[in-house]
């Protein structure tokens, strides 16, 4: 009988994804020579060599490959005990790990956290931002309970409760204020200033604005909306920022904020989490609250 520790599965699976022990150790908060030694060991129970070890990185070797889909069946498995566990309960209680988008983690996150602590003092929240397809590996590895992200995602494997609707609007020079407001036509042809690739909320201003995400542009895209801001205060250009955005970006740059007429861009924001999950019927009393949360006073 081969024995194989469901920690030496967590410090594989955390190799595969860093690819680095240094940092596969630092992400399984676990020494790096006790991490090895448990690899070791694996590979030793198992007969099998599982990585290729590199002088700066590792890879995984053709039946390491193989072997990381069993285990990950594995790990998620054993979460969904936990979530089992936690679905009995009267309530939610323990530790809930919900993973957040960049666009809307500095601006809601206040109001959620602060809602879920009254509704659910049981509850320890766990929180994670992050761009949205890492969101949704993290939520398919049993790394996540649920996530706050622009639906629709399109995913069969997960429920997606949405949460409010929210318009984008336009933030431009000072001294463009008093000009029309610019129709989509005219924003192809406008220096728009667009969150770096990997953003949902890039892909949704591309979507309004008719334009190609291929499209060769001129000008900078920014990692974060603070920083198209300052651009457009700067000189370089026009954006785009999401409503609950406005207040806290805006207040050191002297842009002016401006609606769109119709039709207006938007974006869903709402909940994702496993349709696997145990803790479904918890969840979705968790959006409902959410809701309520994040209505408009």
């Amino acid at each position: 009988m081969i024995n194989i520790t469901l920690r030496q599965l967590r410090y594989f699976e955390a190799l595969a994804q860093q690819g680095h022990f240094g940092r596969a150790a630092d992400a399984a908060a676990v020494s790096q020579p006790a991490l090895s030694v448990q690899i070791k060991e694996l590979e030793t129970t198992l007969g099998q060599t599982l990585i290729e070890r590199g002088p700066r990185s590792v890879r995984l070797t053709s039946f390491g490959q193989a072997f990381r889909l069993r285990a990950q069946e594995i790990l998620r498995s054993v979460d969904e005990l936990g979530d089992l566990a936690r679905a009995m309960g009267d309530g939610l209680a323990g530790a809930l790990r919900l993973g957040v988008i960049p666009t809307v983690a500095p601006y809601l996150l206040p109001k959620v956290v602060q809602g879920i602590q009254r509704a659910y003092p049981q509850v320890e929240l766990r929180i994670r931002e992050s761009q949205t397809q890492q969101l949704v590996q993290a939520l398919k590895d049993g790394a996540l309970d649920l996530a706050i992200v622009a639906l629709p995602i399109g995913d069969a494997g997960f429920v997606e409760e949405a949460l409010f609707e929210e318009e984008f609007v336009l933030v431009r020079p000072r001294a463009d204020a008093e000009k029309p407001v610019p129709g989509r036509d005219q924003l192809r042809e406008m220096q728009l200033l667009l969150l770096e690739e990997g953003h949902c909320f890039r892909e949704q201003a591309l979507s309004f604005c008719e334009l190609r995400p291929s499209q060769p542009r001129e000008v900078m895209d920014g990692s974060a909306l603070s920083t198209l801001v300052q651009m457009v205060n700067a000189g370089l250009g026009v954006t785009l920022l999401p409503q609950m955005a406005v207040n806290i970006e805006t207040r050191s740059a002297d842009v002016a904020v401006t609606s769109f007429g119709a039709p207006q861009p938007s974006r869903q924001i709402g909940l994702i989490w496993r349709q696997s999950t145990p803790m479904d019927a918890k969840l979705r009393a968790l959006a409902d609250q959410l809701r309520r949360i994040c209505a408009p006073a």
